[in-house]
């Protein structure tokens, strides 16, 4: 499986201290291509954030993975790096949807988006809630979520 992380480049530098501070050899698996840290932002334009730019690029690098001969694509992002400077949430409900159909059809992607309830608002966070069926508060705990109301076709 080849695992994505979407995040600031601080938090990027922080996920890297994390891994190495765990073992995990950084040059090697970023040399396989197994890990990608990453703070790019191709997926805005103008500061904005792009639904459909945003979806493309997770198709682009799961099928970059498969052809890769990987199994799966792993993938992490915080919803607020994400949206760009611009704070465009009302995009969100649209991409929750769209990503949620994405991953229906792709078996093969799997993973969390990450809502802050310092960094986001409330209005944000609700939206989270509604789209997602699980719900992970810390590193040890998880449940599925009783507020998960998103049903796709």
């Amino acid at each position: 499986m080849r695992c994505l992380y979407l995040n600031s480049p601080a938090m990027v530098a922080g996920m890297r201290s994390c891994l190495a501070a765990e073992g995990l050899d950084l040059t090697e698996e970023i040399a396989k291509g197994s890990l990608i840290l990453t703070s790019d932002r191709s997926h805005l334009t103008d500061g904005k954030f792009e639904v459909n730019k945003m979806i493309n690029l997770l198709h682009a690098t799961l099928q970059q993975a498969l052809a890769d001969g990987y199994t799966a694509l792993w993938a992490t992002g915080d919803m607020t790096w994400e949206f760009g400077n611009k704070s465009n949430l009302d995009k969100l409900l649209d991409y929750e949807r769209k990503l949620e159909e994405f991953m229906q059809k792709n078996l093969s992607l799997c993973g969390i988006c990450q809502y802050h309830r310092d960094t986001l608002p409330p209005p944000a966070i609700e939206v989270g809630l509604h789209t997602h069926k699980a719900m992970y508060i810390n590193d040890t705990l998880s449940r599925l979520n009783p507020d998960y109301t998103l049903a796709v076709n």
